[in-house]
């Protein structure tokens, strides 16, 4: 199975994502957990995809589908994946060809995700500035919104209201899944 989570920074992804993966037996992607791996390389990539990061903006659309699409071109990948933080955008979207199953939507509040990020006690990350935060809450309306709308049109979309209790999220999800 191929699912997408999509979320806006601090709606819980990432805890859901490798919950899923325990229960479903699939590998858990994370573009973020890819982009600042990449960003802590000392080559010309990892500056690149660090400013950007830490200017709160998207990384390119190409680059982005190449990293993304190198990933999933490996073994452990082949008989599915849960995919975080991609697609962002229409252009990536339509220019991954590598199917999806299931695409669901963390929703939260912006005023939540804030409060969530600023609450990360000793967590806080190098791109997790409040301006660099609210840069891409704002990304996340222009670019993304889009995209949850190509989903739902396609059939296979699903939102869960990502401000419950984690444990009520994941029983939701699982039960869409396995319908």
């Amino acid at each position: 199975m191929k699912i997408i989570l999509i979320g806006i920074q601090g709606s819980g992804k990432s805890t859901q994502g490798t919950l899923l993966s325990k229960e479903l037996g699939i590998p858990y992607l994370s573009t973020g957990h890819i982009f600042r791996k990449l960003a802590k390389e000392r080559s010309s990539l990892g500056r690149q995809i660090k400013v950007v990061m830490n200017a709160g903006l998207l990384i390119s659309d190409t680059k982005t589908l190449k990293i993304v699409n190198e990933y999933l071109s490996r073994p452990e990948y082949k008989k599915g994946y849960i995919l975080d933080g991609f697609p962002r955008t229409l252009v990536q979207v339509k220019a991954f060809k590598n199917g999806v199953d299931k695409v669901i939507y963390l929703k939260i509040s912006d005023k939540e995700a804030l409060w969530r990020i600023s609450g990360r006690d000793g967590e806080a990350r190098e791109d997790e500035t409040l301006m660099a935060v609210r840069k891409r809450i704002d990304s996340f309306h222009k670019f993304t919104v889009p995209v949850l709308d190509y989903y739902k049109k396609k059939g296979i979309f699903f939102e869960v209201d990502g401000e419950q209790q984690i444990e009520k999220i994941s029983s939701e999800i699982l039960k869409d899944i396995k319908k």
